[in-house]
């Protein structure tokens, strides 16, 4: 049982540090847009709500808040189709990318969490 609980813990912080690092990356992707999309304000606003508030949530409201927060970054991804200079920023390209990959390698991490977690409860 209390391998069981441990491989839980050891498969949610997989999957927990990509998320903090997915929210260590959106604040330079905000500032990388700000200069090309000045009057964008609200979509720039809307990311960077979204990311304080799933840094704050746990359980059943952390998905919920994650959710939101991809949506707001498609925003963002979005206004580089408005703004060609922005599609053509070195950094904005880099910070994007950055952001793809470790949304991926969360994803692909949390099945094993969910996994040990069913195993953890029989």
């Amino acid at each position: 049982m209390v391998a069981c609980k441990q491989n839980v813990k050891e498969a949610w912080s997989t999957v927990d540090t990509q998320l903090k690092r997915r929210y260590d990356l959106i604040p330079n992707l905000v500032e990388s847009v700000k200069g090309y999309a000045k009057h964008e304000k609200e979509t720039l606003n809307a990311v960077i709500s979204a990311r304080a508030n799933a840094m704050t949530m746990t359980g059943v409201d952390k998905s919920a808040s994650e959710n939101v927060l991809s949506g707001a970054l498609k925003s963002v991804f979005a206004l580089s189709e408005s703004y060609p200079e922005l599609k053509a920023n070195a950094n904005f390209v880099e910070l994007q990318q950055e952001l793809s990959d470790t949304e991926t390698r969360a994803f692909f991490r949390a099945p094993l969490f969910l996994l040990s977690l069913i195993f953890s409860q029989q």
